[in-house]
């Protein structure tokens, strides 16, 4: 399996039409490990970016990335198609994280997040001044930080849904909460880290 991830940078994205995802499948359920091997290709670089931003560590999230893969290839018998594949994956890559966070002894929330979340900054186009440059590094420190801080249920929401791009609907399968749910948590989460921005401002 890590001739498939962890033996380069994951940033390849294949987008699969429908009907292509579901031959693959059937074929990786015969075992077939280039059809697998597609499959990597095509969510492992979201995959890695999701738990990444979930663990301490580089290494870590490597060797966890790795083993959502090999979970979801064990038990691809067991997908049962309610779920878009990409869904499922998510779940995965979610329970996993929280058991690492458990044997280390620490919630999800207590994790430092140390990779870049530029997305979740409107900054302005300023970037070659040098002062710029350190505010907006400032800024989002301060906007990890707040991230960081936030309790598993709000991260894992604002995470799946303003960095990966997740529906309502999808977040609710990965995590196995209503909707409703989904919405009050990411309203919370944004609340949350706009007050840290707030009071950095002050």
């Amino acid at each position: 399996m890590s001739a498939f991830v962890g033996a380069q940078r994951l940033t390849n994205r294949e987008n699969l039409e429908p009907y292509a995802e579901q031959a693959l499948i059937e074929q990786c359920r015969r075992n077939n490990l280039e059809a697998f091997g597609r499959l990597v290709d095509a969510y492992q670089a979201r995959i890695h970016g999701f738990v990444r931003r979930t663990v301490s560590s580089a290494d870590e999230a490597e060797d966890l990335t790795q083993e959502v893969f090999i979970r979801a290839f064990q038990n691809l018998s067991k997908f049962d198609g309610r779920s878009s594949l990409r869904t499922w994956l998510f779940r995965i890559a979610h329970n996993l994280c929280i058991d690492a966070a458990r044997k280390r002894g620490r919630s999800i929330a207590e994790v430092r997040d140390t990779d870049e979340s530029g997305e979740l900054i409107d900054a302005q186009d300023n970037r070659y001044s040098p002062e710029s440059l350190a505010m907006n590094r400032e800024l989002m420190d301060v906007v990890e930080d707040a991230i960081a801080g936030l309790s598993e249920k709000l991260r894992s929401v604002l995470l799946l849904h303003d960095k990966e791009e997740l529906e309502y609907e999808e977040i609710a399968n990965v995590l196995d909460i209503p909707i409703g749910t989904v919405k009050s948590r990411l309203f919370l989460a944004r609340a949350a880290v706009q007050k840290a921005l707030e009071e950095y401002r002050k």
